[in-house]
Protein backbone atom coordinates (compact mmCIF):
# COMPACT_ATOMS: atom_id res chain seq x y z
CA UNK A 1 0.00 0.00 0.00
CA UNK A 2 1.42 3.11 -0.92
CA UNK A 3 0.02 6.56 0.13
CA UNK A 4 1.15 9.29 -2.51
CA UNK A 5 0.32 12.73 -1.52
CA UNK A 6 -0.24 14.45 -4.71
CA UNK A 7 -0.51 18.10 -6.32
CA UNK A 8 -2.94 20.27 -4.16
CA UNK A 9 -3.74 23.73 -5.08
CA UNK A 10 -6.41 25.99 -4.17
CA UNK A 11 -9.18 25.05 -6.51
CA UNK A 12 -11.01 22.47 -4.23
CA UNK A 13 -14.41 22.27 -6.69
CA UNK A 14 -12.10 21.22 -9.96
CA UNK A 15 -10.34 18.96 -7.80
CA UNK A 16 -13.46 17.30 -7.22
CA UNK A 17 -14.51 17.60 -10.41
CA UNK A 18 -11.97 15.89 -11.69
CA UNK A 19 -12.22 12.87 -9.36
CA UNK A 20 -16.24 12.56 -10.24
CA UNK A 21 -15.41 13.10 -13.80
CA UNK A 22 -14.96 10.19 -16.49
CA UNK A 23 -10.96 11.04 -16.25
CA UNK A 24 -8.78 11.42 -18.98
CA UNK A 25 -9.64 8.66 -21.57
CA UNK A 26 -12.99 7.67 -19.15
CA UNK A 27 -10.59 5.16 -16.78
CA UNK A 28 -13.07 6.73 -13.88
CA UNK A 29 -15.43 3.55 -13.31
CA UNK A 30 -18.35 4.21 -10.82
CA UNK A 31 -16.61 7.42 -8.37
CA UNK A 32 -18.48 7.59 -5.40
CA UNK A 33 -17.57 8.95 -1.92
CA UNK A 34 -16.08 6.47 0.52
CA UNK A 35 -15.58 7.96 3.84
CA UNK A 36 -16.06 11.91 4.85
CA UNK A 37 -15.10 13.68 8.20
CA UNK A 38 -19.04 13.33 8.81
CA UNK A 39 -21.35 10.41 8.26
CA UNK A 40 -23.77 13.22 7.40
CA UNK A 41 -21.83 14.03 4.26
CA UNK A 42 -23.68 13.76 1.24
CA UNK A 43 -21.93 11.88 -1.97
CA UNK A 44 -22.91 13.80 -5.00
CA UNK A 45 -23.34 10.99 -7.11
CA UNK A 46 -25.79 8.88 -4.82
CA UNK A 47 -27.93 11.96 -4.05
CA UNK A 48 -30.04 14.08 -7.05
CA UNK A 49 -30.02 16.77 -4.35
CA UNK A 50 -26.17 17.24 -4.15
CA UNK A 51 -23.43 18.58 -6.43
CA UNK A 52 -20.55 18.50 -6.73
CA UNK A 53 -19.83 22.24 -6.26
CA UNK A 54 -21.84 22.02 -3.15
CA UNK A 55 -19.51 19.31 -1.57
CA UNK A 56 -16.50 21.69 -2.35
CA UNK A 57 -18.39 24.57 -0.71
CA UNK A 58 -18.71 22.31 2.50
CA UNK A 59 -15.23 21.33 2.17
CA UNK A 60 -14.12 25.06 2.28
CA UNK A 61 -16.47 26.65 4.54
CA UNK A 62 -13.77 26.45 7.30
CA UNK A 63 -11.17 28.06 5.38
CA UNK A 64 -13.78 31.01 3.90
CA UNK A 65 -14.59 31.10 7.79
CA UNK A 66 -11.21 31.40 8.98
CA UNK A 67 -10.36 34.80 10.86
CA UNK A 68 -6.49 34.34 9.96
CA UNK A 69 -4.54 34.28 7.19
CA UNK A 70 -5.16 31.26 5.40
CA UNK A 71 -2.56 29.08 3.12
CA UNK A 72 -1.99 30.31 -0.66
CA UNK A 73 -2.78 26.53 -1.48
CA UNK A 74 -5.94 25.14 1.41
CA UNK A 75 -6.46 22.05 -0.46
CA UNK A 76 -4.45 18.54 0.58
CA UNK A 77 -4.84 15.66 -1.63
CA UNK A 78 -3.45 12.25 -0.90
CA UNK A 79 -3.52 9.27 -3.18
CA UNK A 80 -3.75 5.97 -1.55
CA UNK A 81 -2.59 2.81 -3.26
CA UNK A 82 -2.38 -1.07 -3.34
CA UNK A 83 -0.71 -3.30 -5.92
CA UNK A 84 -2.24 -4.62 -8.59
CA UNK A 85 -1.43 -8.60 -7.73
CA UNK A 86 -3.32 -7.60 -4.19
CA UNK A 87 -6.93 -8.75 -3.15
CA UNK A 88 -9.90 -5.97 -3.65
CA UNK A 89 -10.79 -4.18 -0.59
CA UNK A 90 -13.89 -3.06 -0.14
CA UNK A 91 -15.55 0.38 0.12
CA UNK A 92 -15.71 -0.09 3.98
CA UNK A 93 -12.29 -1.04 4.37
CA UNK A 94 -10.97 1.85 1.80
CA UNK A 95 -13.54 4.39 4.21
CA UNK A 96 -11.09 2.43 7.59
CA UNK A 97 -7.98 3.03 5.25
CA UNK A 98 -9.04 6.93 4.70
CA UNK A 99 -10.17 7.70 8.38
CA UNK A 100 -6.48 6.36 9.40
CA UNK A 101 -4.85 8.04 7.08
CA UNK A 102 -6.29 11.17 7.78
CA UNK A 103 -5.33 10.41 11.79
CA UNK A 104 -1.73 9.57 10.77
CA UNK A 105 -1.19 12.75 8.95
CA UNK A 106 -2.49 14.86 11.05
CA UNK A 107 -5.48 16.17 9.67
CA UNK A 108 -8.29 14.96 11.31
CA UNK A 109 -6.73 13.12 14.63
CA UNK A 110 -9.31 10.31 15.20
CA UNK A 111 -11.34 11.15 18.54
CA UNK A 112 -11.01 14.93 17.80
CA UNK A 113 -14.41 17.16 17.10
CA UNK A 114 -12.73 20.26 15.00
CA UNK A 115 -9.94 18.11 12.73
CA UNK A 116 -9.94 19.62 9.20
CA UNK A 117 -12.82 18.55 6.46
CA UNK A 118 -12.11 15.86 4.04
CA UNK A 119 -13.22 13.23 1.80
CA UNK A 120 -12.16 10.25 0.49
CA UNK A 121 -13.21 9.36 -3.62
CA UNK A 122 -12.91 5.84 -5.40
CA UNK A 123 -13.11 5.53 -9.02
CA UNK A 124 -10.70 2.33 -9.82
CA UNK A 125 -10.66 -0.55 -7.76
CA UNK A 126 -6.96 -0.35 -6.45
CA UNK A 127 -6.62 2.97 -5.51
CA UNK A 128 -8.76 6.01 -3.48
CA UNK A 129 -8.04 9.78 -3.48
CA UNK A 130 -8.59 11.66 0.17
CA UNK A 131 -9.10 15.49 0.14
CA UNK A 132 -9.21 17.77 2.42
CA UNK A 133 -8.91 21.62 3.46
CA UNK A 134 -5.89 22.68 5.65
CA UNK A 135 -7.35 24.68 8.27
CA UNK A 136 -9.27 22.84 10.93
CA UNK A 137 -12.96 23.61 11.67
CA UNK A 138 -11.56 25.42 14.51
CA UNK A 139 -9.78 27.89 12.75
CA UNK A 140 -6.24 26.29 13.39
CA UNK A 141 -3.92 25.20 10.62
CA UNK A 142 -3.30 21.43 11.12
CA UNK A 143 0.41 20.06 12.00
CA UNK A 144 1.62 18.37 9.04
CA UNK A 145 5.10 17.73 9.62
CA UNK A 146 6.68 14.42 8.35
CA UNK A 147 2.77 13.28 7.42
CA UNK A 148 4.01 10.87 4.28
CA UNK A 149 6.27 9.11 7.11
CA UNK A 150 3.40 8.39 9.79
CA UNK A 151 0.86 7.59 6.68
CA UNK A 152 3.71 4.97 5.15
CA UNK A 153 4.46 3.55 8.93
CA UNK A 154 0.63 3.02 9.21
CA UNK A 155 0.96 1.52 5.58
CA UNK A 156 2.80 -1.24 6.61
CA UNK A 157 0.64 -2.35 9.70
CA UNK A 158 -2.61 -2.17 6.99
CA UNK A 159 -0.48 -4.45 4.83
CA UNK A 160 0.25 -6.95 7.37
CA UNK A 161 -3.27 -7.02 8.75
CA UNK A 162 -5.20 -7.59 4.92
CA UNK A 163 -2.31 -9.61 3.76
CA UNK A 164 -1.42 -6.90 1.15
CA UNK A 165 1.94 -6.82 -0.55
CA UNK A 166 4.88 -5.87 2.16
CA UNK A 167 7.02 -2.65 1.34
CA UNK A 168 9.69 -1.21 2.74
CA UNK A 169 9.86 2.58 3.36
CA UNK A 170 12.92 5.02 2.58
CA UNK A 171 15.16 2.73 1.97
CA UNK A 172 15.23 3.99 -2.00
CA UNK A 173 15.48 -0.03 -3.09
CA UNK A 174 11.80 -0.57 -3.96
CA UNK A 175 10.52 -0.93 -7.63
CA UNK A 176 9.13 1.53 -9.14
CA UNK A 177 5.76 0.53 -10.25
CA UNK A 178 3.89 1.28 -13.13
CA UNK A 179 1.38 4.66 -12.73
CA UNK A 180 -2.79 3.49 -13.52
CA UNK A 181 -2.37 5.34 -17.03
CA UNK A 182 0.70 3.34 -17.89
CA UNK A 183 -0.68 -0.04 -16.82
CA UNK A 184 -3.95 1.19 -18.59
CA UNK A 185 -2.31 1.91 -21.70
CA UNK A 186 -0.78 -1.06 -22.04
CA UNK A 187 -4.44 -3.05 -21.78
CA UNK A 188 -5.75 -0.71 -24.37
CA UNK A 189 -3.21 -2.03 -26.79
CA UNK A 190 -3.10 -5.44 -25.65
CA UNK A 191 0.55 -5.48 -24.00
CA UNK A 192 1.31 -7.98 -21.42
CA UNK A 193 3.14 -5.43 -19.58
CA UNK A 194 3.25 -0.98 -19.68
CA UNK A 195 6.05 0.34 -21.11
CA UNK A 196 7.68 0.99 -18.28
CA UNK A 197 8.13 -2.55 -16.76
CA UNK A 198 9.09 -3.21 -20.54
CA UNK A 199 12.03 -0.79 -20.70
CA UNK A 200 12.88 -1.63 -17.00
CA UNK A 201 13.76 -5.61 -17.96
CA UNK A 202 15.54 -4.15 -21.36
CA UNK A 203 17.82 -1.78 -19.60
CA UNK A 204 18.92 -4.13 -16.72
CA UNK A 205 19.67 -6.92 -19.15
CA UNK A 206 21.66 -4.15 -21.65
CA UNK A 207 23.38 -3.20 -18.39
CA UNK A 208 24.36 -6.59 -17.10
CA UNK A 209 25.89 -8.21 -19.81
CA UNK A 210 27.82 -4.89 -21.37
CA UNK A 211 31.78 -4.48 -20.90
CA UNK A 212 31.52 -1.06 -20.85
CA UNK A 213 29.35 2.18 -21.26
CA UNK A 214 29.70 2.19 -25.15
CA UNK A 215 28.68 -1.38 -25.17
CA UNK A 216 25.73 -0.91 -22.48
CA UNK A 217 24.56 1.72 -24.91
CA UNK A 218 24.98 -0.23 -28.18
CA UNK A 219 23.50 -2.69 -26.68
CA UNK A 220 19.77 -0.52 -26.14
CA UNK A 221 19.96 0.70 -29.61
CA UNK A 222 20.43 -3.29 -31.06
CA UNK A 223 17.12 -4.14 -29.06
CA UNK A 224 15.51 -1.47 -30.86
CA UNK A 225 15.21 1.15 -28.09
CA UNK A 226 15.23 4.96 -28.86
CA UNK A 227 18.10 6.80 -26.45
CA UNK A 228 18.98 9.91 -25.79
CA UNK A 229 22.38 10.73 -24.03
CA UNK A 230 22.48 13.86 -21.65
CA UNK A 231 26.28 15.73 -21.84
CA UNK A 232 27.05 18.13 -18.73
CA UNK A 233 28.57 21.52 -20.40
CA UNK A 234 31.91 20.56 -19.56
CA UNK A 235 34.06 18.02 -21.45
CA UNK A 236 30.38 16.78 -23.29
CA UNK A 237 30.52 13.31 -21.65
CA UNK A 238 27.36 11.77 -20.50
CA UNK A 239 25.61 12.77 -17.76
CA UNK A 240 22.25 10.48 -17.98
CA UNK A 241 20.05 9.18 -20.54
CA UNK A 242 16.65 8.46 -21.57
CA UNK A 243 14.61 5.91 -23.72
CA UNK A 244 11.46 4.90 -24.96
CA UNK A 245 9.93 2.56 -26.85
CA UNK A 246 9.18 3.45 -30.38
CA UNK A 247 5.66 3.52 -30.90
CA UNK A 248 4.91 4.92 -27.29
CA UNK A 249 3.67 8.42 -27.65
CA UNK A 250 1.35 10.62 -25.71
CA UNK A 251 -1.82 12.28 -26.78
CA UNK A 252 -0.13 14.99 -28.09
CA UNK A 253 1.91 12.47 -30.40
CA UNK A 254 5.12 13.03 -28.99
CA UNK A 255 7.45 9.90 -27.57
CA UNK A 256 7.05 8.88 -23.91
CA UNK A 257 10.67 9.17 -22.81
CA UNK A 258 11.70 7.65 -19.37
CA UNK A 259 15.11 8.91 -17.53
CA UNK A 260 17.63 5.58 -16.61
CA UNK A 261 16.32 6.73 -12.54
CA UNK A 262 12.78 7.04 -12.77
CA UNK A 263 12.96 2.90 -14.24
CA UNK A 264 14.69 2.14 -10.78
CA UNK A 265 16.88 3.33 -8.55
CA UNK A 266 20.07 1.01 -9.45
CA UNK A 267 19.61 2.28 -13.37
CA UNK A 268 20.84 5.62 -13.60
CA UNK A 269 23.93 6.33 -15.54
CA UNK A 270 26.18 7.10 -11.97
CA UNK A 271 24.80 3.54 -10.56
CA UNK A 272 25.18 1.47 -14.12
CA UNK A 273 28.94 2.86 -14.89
CA UNK A 274 29.57 1.45 -11.41
CA UNK A 275 29.81 -1.95 -12.73
CA UNK A 276 33.28 -1.21 -15.03
CA UNK A 277 34.76 0.78 -12.36
CA UNK A 278 36.88 -1.93 -11.95
CA UNK A 279 37.74 -4.02 -15.15
CA UNK A 280 36.95 -7.46 -15.48
CA UNK A 281 39.16 -10.17 -17.57
CA UNK A 282 37.59 -11.89 -20.58
CA UNK A 283 37.97 -14.92 -19.33
CA UNK A 284 38.81 -17.92 -21.63
CA UNK A 285 36.80 -20.98 -20.91
CA UNK A 286 36.32 -23.96 -22.91
CA UNK A 287 32.65 -23.88 -24.46
CA UNK A 288 32.70 -27.27 -23.30
CA UNK A 289 33.41 -26.86 -19.91
CA UNK A 290 31.86 -23.25 -18.74
CA UNK A 291 28.57 -24.95 -16.84
CA UNK A 292 31.66 -26.27 -14.68
CA UNK A 293 33.40 -23.43 -14.61
CA UNK A 294 30.50 -21.00 -13.54
CA UNK A 295 29.37 -23.60 -10.94
CA UNK A 296 33.02 -23.35 -9.50
CA UNK A 297 32.52 -19.84 -9.36
CA UNK A 298 29.39 -19.93 -7.59
CA UNK A 299 30.08 -21.81 -4.73
CA UNK A 300 33.26 -20.14 -4.33
CA UNK A 301 31.44 -16.76 -4.11
CA UNK A 302 28.33 -19.11 -1.68
CA UNK A 303 31.04 -19.58 1.05
CA UNK A 304 32.51 -15.76 0.93
CA UNK A 305 29.67 -13.39 0.14
CA UNK A 306 29.47 -10.25 1.96
CA UNK A 307 32.67 -11.52 4.34
CA UNK A 308 34.37 -8.25 3.04
CA UNK A 309 31.80 -6.15 5.06
CA UNK A 310 28.69 -4.01 4.27
CA UNK A 311 29.60 -2.25 1.49
CA UNK A 312 31.23 -5.46 0.02
CA UNK A 313 28.17 -7.32 0.60
CA UNK A 314 25.76 -4.64 -1.09
CA UNK A 315 28.28 -5.05 -4.65
CA UNK A 316 28.20 -8.46 -4.00
CA UNK A 317 24.39 -9.23 -4.10
CA UNK A 318 24.10 -6.73 -6.86
CA UNK A 319 26.70 -8.45 -9.05
CA UNK A 320 24.45 -11.46 -8.22
CA UNK A 321 21.83 -10.26 -9.47
CA UNK A 322 23.33 -9.49 -12.56
CA UNK A 323 24.55 -12.92 -13.29
CA UNK A 324 20.18 -13.89 -12.84
CA UNK A 325 19.39 -11.61 -15.18
CA UNK A 326 22.37 -12.86 -18.17
CA UNK A 327 21.33 -16.12 -16.87
CA UNK A 328 17.58 -15.82 -17.64
CA UNK A 329 18.53 -15.03 -21.24
CA UNK A 330 21.29 -17.87 -21.36
CA UNK A 331 19.84 -20.85 -20.34
CA UNK A 332 17.62 -23.97 -22.05
CA UNK A 333 13.68 -22.56 -23.22
CA UNK A 334 12.02 -25.65 -20.63
CA UNK A 335 13.41 -23.47 -17.30
CA UNK A 336 14.04 -19.77 -18.92
CA UNK A 337 10.22 -18.35 -17.37
CA UNK A 338 11.37 -19.62 -13.70
CA UNK A 339 14.79 -18.03 -14.36
CA UNK A 340 13.13 -14.81 -15.40
CA UNK A 341 10.74 -15.09 -12.98
CA UNK A 342 13.49 -15.79 -10.24
CA UNK A 343 15.69 -12.33 -11.39
CA UNK A 344 12.47 -10.29 -11.17
CA UNK A 345 12.20 -11.00 -7.86
CA UNK A 346 16.08 -10.97 -6.99
CA UNK A 347 16.11 -7.41 -8.01
CA UNK A 348 14.67 -5.97 -4.69
CA UNK A 349 17.52 -8.38 -3.09
CA UNK A 350 20.17 -7.13 -5.19
CA UNK A 351 19.43 -3.43 -3.99
CA UNK A 352 20.91 -3.22 -0.86
CA UNK A 353 20.56 0.01 1.45
CA UNK A 354 23.64 2.63 1.59
CA UNK A 355 26.84 2.14 -0.52
CA UNK A 356 27.99 -0.73 -2.72
CA UNK A 357 31.64 -1.34 -2.61
CA UNK A 358 32.27 -3.48 -5.83
CA UNK A 359 35.98 -3.84 -5.75
CA UNK A 360 35.71 -7.66 -4.01
CA UNK A 361 36.90 -11.08 -4.84
CA UNK A 362 32.88 -12.40 -4.77
CA UNK A 363 31.84 -9.83 -6.88
CA UNK A 364 34.44 -10.11 -9.30
CA UNK A 365 33.57 -14.00 -9.90
CA UNK A 366 30.19 -13.16 -10.06
CA UNK A 367 31.11 -10.48 -13.45
CA UNK A 368 33.45 -12.68 -14.47
CA UNK A 369 30.48 -15.43 -14.38
CA UNK A 370 28.08 -12.94 -16.42
CA UNK A 371 30.99 -12.60 -18.80
CA UNK A 372 31.18 -16.02 -19.49
CA UNK A 373 27.51 -16.53 -19.90
CA UNK A 374 27.53 -13.81 -22.11
CA UNK A 375 29.98 -15.10 -24.82
CA UNK A 376 29.34 -19.07 -24.51
CA UNK A 377 26.04 -20.01 -23.14
CA UNK A 378 24.38 -19.50 -26.62
CA UNK A 379 27.04 -21.21 -28.66
CA UNK A 380 27.02 -24.72 -26.83
CA UNK A 381 26.85 -26.66 -23.70
CA UNK A 382 23.14 -26.85 -23.56
CA UNK A 383 22.86 -30.80 -23.54
CA UNK A 384 25.09 -30.68 -20.72
CA UNK A 385 22.40 -31.88 -18.32
CA UNK A 386 24.16 -32.43 -15.36
CA UNK A 387 26.38 -29.66 -15.84
CA UNK A 388 23.95 -27.79 -16.21
CA UNK A 389 22.15 -28.92 -13.38
CA UNK A 390 24.96 -28.52 -11.34
CA UNK A 391 24.87 -24.85 -12.20
CA UNK A 392 21.38 -24.43 -11.33
CA UNK A 393 22.16 -25.92 -7.62
CA UNK A 394 25.11 -23.76 -7.27
CA UNK A 395 23.23 -20.60 -8.25
CA UNK A 396 20.29 -21.91 -5.53
CA UNK A 397 22.87 -21.96 -2.97
CA UNK A 398 24.37 -18.33 -3.49
CA UNK A 399 20.59 -16.93 -3.81
CA UNK A 400 20.50 -18.48 -0.57
CA UNK A 401 23.63 -17.11 0.43
CA UNK A 402 22.48 -13.63 -0.13
CA UNK A 403 19.16 -14.37 1.87
CA UNK A 404 20.92 -15.24 4.85
CA UNK A 405 23.42 -12.13 4.74
CA UNK A 406 20.58 -9.87 4.38
CA UNK A 407 19.09 -11.14 7.29
CA UNK A 408 22.13 -10.73 9.20
CA UNK A 409 21.76 -7.00 8.21
CA UNK A 410 17.98 -7.03 9.07
CA UNK A 411 17.15 -5.56 5.65
CA UNK A 412 14.40 -8.05 5.59
CA UNK A 413 12.17 -7.09 2.05
CA UNK A 414 15.39 -8.17 0.66
CA UNK A 415 15.91 -11.06 2.54
CA UNK A 416 11.96 -12.15 1.59
CA UNK A 417 12.92 -10.87 -2.32
CA UNK A 418 15.57 -13.61 -2.29
CA UNK A 419 13.41 -16.21 -0.69
CA UNK A 420 10.83 -15.61 -3.23
CA UNK A 421 13.93 -16.06 -6.26
CA UNK A 422 15.04 -19.57 -4.52
CA UNK A 423 11.36 -20.79 -5.22
CA UNK A 424 11.76 -20.19 -8.41
CA UNK A 425 15.11 -21.28 -8.39
CA UNK A 426 13.81 -24.56 -7.23
CA UNK A 427 11.31 -25.10 -9.77
CA UNK A 428 14.21 -24.70 -12.52
CA UNK A 429 15.83 -27.35 -10.63
CA UNK A 430 13.18 -29.82 -10.67
CA UNK A 431 12.19 -29.19 -14.36
CA UNK A 432 15.60 -29.83 -15.52
CA UNK A 433 15.65 -33.18 -13.25
CA UNK A 434 12.20 -34.46 -14.62
CA UNK A 435 10.84 -34.45 -11.13
CA UNK A 436 7.90 -32.32 -11.97
CA UNK A 437 7.11 -34.98 -14.73
CA UNK A 438 7.42 -37.59 -12.67
CA UNK A 439 5.35 -36.96 -9.84
CA UNK A 440 2.10 -34.80 -11.39
CA UNK A 441 3.68 -31.57 -9.96
CA UNK A 442 3.36 -28.48 -12.34
CA UNK A 443 4.39 -25.29 -12.28
CA UNK A 444 1.96 -22.67 -10.81
CA UNK A 445 2.07 -18.82 -11.00
CA UNK A 446 2.07 -17.84 -6.99
CA UNK A 447 1.20 -13.99 -6.28
CA UNK A 448 4.43 -12.28 -5.01
CA UNK A 449 4.40 -12.34 -1.63
CA UNK A 450 1.52 -14.22 -0.44
CA UNK A 451 0.96 -17.02 1.50
CA UNK A 452 0.51 -19.13 -0.28
CA UNK A 453 3.56 -19.16 -2.13
CA UNK A 454 5.37 -22.28 -0.17
CA UNK A 455 7.44 -24.74 -2.67
CA UNK A 456 6.34 -27.95 -3.35
CA UNK A 457 7.39 -31.01 -1.63
CA UNK A 458 9.50 -32.57 -4.44
CA UNK A 459 11.17 -28.64 -4.58
CA UNK A 460 12.02 -28.80 -1.13
CA UNK A 461 13.24 -31.89 -0.94
CA UNK A 462 15.35 -31.10 -4.21
CA UNK A 463 16.58 -28.08 -1.50
CA UNK A 464 17.48 -30.53 0.96
CA UNK A 465 19.53 -32.96 -1.14
CA UNK A 466 21.37 -29.62 -2.54
CA UNK A 467 22.31 -29.00 1.11
CA UNK A 468 22.99 -32.17 2.27
CA UNK A 469 25.13 -33.34 -0.40
CA UNK A 470 26.74 -30.29 -2.31
CA UNK A 471 29.14 -32.17 -3.68
CA UNK A 472 27.46 -34.78 -5.79
CA UNK A 473 23.96 -33.30 -5.65
CA UNK A 474 24.03 -32.65 -9.54
CA UNK A 475 24.88 -36.23 -10.17
CA UNK A 476 21.94 -37.53 -7.69
CA UNK A 477 19.38 -35.35 -8.98
CA UNK A 478 19.83 -36.97 -12.49
CA UNK A 479 20.19 -40.38 -11.07
CA UNK A 480 17.15 -42.59 -12.21
CA UNK A 481 17.34 -43.62 -9.01
CA UNK A 482 16.03 -40.32 -7.66
CA UNK A 483 12.74 -40.95 -7.56
CA UNK A 484 13.26 -44.07 -5.28
CA UNK A 485 15.57 -41.65 -3.17
CA UNK A 486 12.82 -38.74 -2.98
CA UNK A 487 10.18 -41.25 -1.56
CA UNK A 488 12.65 -42.48 1.00
CA UNK A 489 13.14 -38.52 2.05
CA UNK A 490 9.14 -38.32 1.87
CA UNK A 491 8.57 -40.82 4.02
CA UNK A 492 11.02 -40.04 6.64
CA UNK A 493 9.36 -36.22 6.43
CA UNK A 494 5.90 -37.77 7.02
CA UNK A 495 7.07 -39.54 10.12
CA UNK A 496 8.23 -36.32 11.92
CA UNK A 497 12.35 -36.67 10.69
CA UNK A 498 14.06 -34.18 9.12
CA UNK A 499 15.30 -35.45 5.93
CA UNK A 500 18.23 -32.95 5.51
CA UNK A 501 19.74 -34.13 8.47
CA UNK A 502 19.49 -38.06 8.05
CA UNK A 503 20.87 -37.80 4.32
CA UNK A 504 23.88 -35.43 5.92
CA UNK A 505 24.52 -38.40 8.46
CA UNK A 506 24.22 -41.42 6.39
CA UNK A 507 26.17 -39.79 3.71
CA UNK A 508 29.33 -38.86 5.92
CA UNK A 509 29.38 -42.45 7.38
CA UNK A 510 31.38 -43.74 4.25
CA UNK A 511 32.93 -41.85 1.32
CA UNK A 512 30.63 -41.57 -2.31
CA UNK A 513 32.87 -40.71 -5.13
CA UNK A 514 33.61 -44.75 -5.51
CA UNK A 515 29.99 -45.49 -6.31
CA UNK A 516 29.01 -46.21 -9.28
CA UNK A 517 25.47 -44.54 -8.24
CA UNK A 518 25.43 -42.12 -5.11
CA UNK A 519 21.74 -42.12 -4.90
CA UNK A 520 21.12 -46.01 -4.87
CA UNK A 521 24.15 -46.37 -2.27
CA UNK A 522 22.24 -43.71 -0.35
CA UNK A 523 18.33 -45.25 -0.61
CA UNK A 524 20.64 -48.43 1.02
CA UNK A 525 21.99 -46.23 3.77
CA UNK A 526 18.63 -44.86 4.34
CA UNK A 527 16.84 -47.98 4.95
CA UNK A 528 19.44 -49.17 6.58
CA UNK A 529 18.74 -46.35 9.05
CA UNK A 530 15.04 -46.34 8.94
CA UNK A 531 15.17 -50.25 10.48
CA UNK A 532 17.93 -48.94 13.18
CA UNK A 533 15.59 -46.29 14.02
CA UNK A 534 11.90 -47.96 13.76
CA UNK A 535 11.30 -45.86 10.81
CA UNK A 536 9.16 -47.38 8.09
CA UNK A 537 10.70 -47.26 4.57
CA UNK A 538 8.36 -45.77 2.02
CA UNK A 539 7.89 -48.99 -0.15
CA UNK A 540 5.13 -47.43 -2.28
CA UNK A 541 7.59 -45.02 -3.83
CA UNK A 542 8.83 -46.51 -7.27
CA UNK A 543 11.86 -48.36 -7.46
CA UNK A 544 14.44 -48.97 -9.89
CA UNK A 545 17.39 -51.22 -10.59
CA UNK A 546 21.14 -49.82 -9.46
CA UNK A 547 22.85 -47.95 -12.15
CA UNK A 548 26.17 -49.53 -13.25
CA UNK A 549 28.63 -48.49 -15.41
CA UNK A 550 29.04 -50.06 -18.97
CA UNK A 551 31.26 -52.50 -17.68
CA UNK A 552 32.22 -53.08 -14.17
CA UNK A 553 36.04 -53.08 -13.68
CA UNK A 554 37.70 -55.95 -12.79
CA UNK A 555 37.69 -57.45 -9.42
CA UNK A 556 34.76 -55.53 -8.81
CA UNK A 557 33.84 -58.29 -5.89
CA UNK A 558 36.88 -57.44 -4.27
CA UNK A 559 36.36 -53.79 -3.64
CA UNK A 560 35.48 -52.28 -0.28
CA UNK A 561 33.46 -49.32 0.08
CA UNK A 562 30.14 -48.04 -1.82
CA UNK A 563 31.49 -50.07 -5.02
CA UNK A 564 31.14 -53.38 -3.12
CA UNK A 565 27.53 -51.59 -1.71
CA UNK A 566 26.56 -51.60 -5.31
CA UNK A 567 28.26 -55.14 -6.10
CA UNK A 568 26.56 -56.89 -2.93
CA UNK A 569 23.11 -55.36 -3.85
CA UNK A 570 21.07 -56.22 -6.51
CA UNK A 571 18.20 -56.50 -7.54
CA UNK A 572 14.75 -53.95 -7.84
CA UNK A 573 14.05 -53.81 -3.99
CA UNK A 574 17.42 -53.73 -2.84
CA UNK A 575 17.80 -54.83 1.04
CA UNK A 576 19.99 -52.65 3.40
CA UNK A 577 23.61 -53.59 3.67
CA UNK A 578 23.60 -55.61 6.78
CA UNK A 579 27.24 -53.83 7.66
CA UNK A 580 28.93 -50.39 7.51
CA UNK A 581 25.87 -48.32 8.57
Amino acid sequence: MIPKRAKGGSDTAGLLSYLYGPGKRDEHEDPRLVAAWGPWVPDPARSPDTTVGDLALLLDAPVHASRGSAPAEHVYHVAVRVAPEDPLLTDEQWAEVARAMMSAAGVAPQGERWGCRWVAVRHADDHIHIVATKIRQDGIQPDLRQDIVRMQRLARQLEVRWGLRRLMSGDRTAKRWPTTGETRKASRRHLPVSAREQLQWTVRTAAAAAASEEDFFARLRSCGLRVAQRCGSGNGAPTGYTVALPGDRDRADRAVWFAGSSLAYDLSLPRVRERWQVPVPEPEVSRHAFWQALEHNLRTVSGSLGRGGRQAGAGDVAALGDLLVVASGAVPPLVEPSLRASAAEFERAARAPGRRDLDGEARMLLRSSARILVSSARSSGRNDAAAFLGFLLALVTAVAAARLWHEEQGHHPQAEAAGRAGRSLREAVEMSTGAAAGTGVRSRTRRAGSADARPSRSSRLTGVVTEALPGHASAVLVDSVWPVLRGRLTALERQGFDPAAVLAAVAARRELHSAASVAQVLVWRLDGWARAHGAAPDRRAATAPPRFASAPPSGAGKTSGPAAETKRFPGNEPEGPKRGL
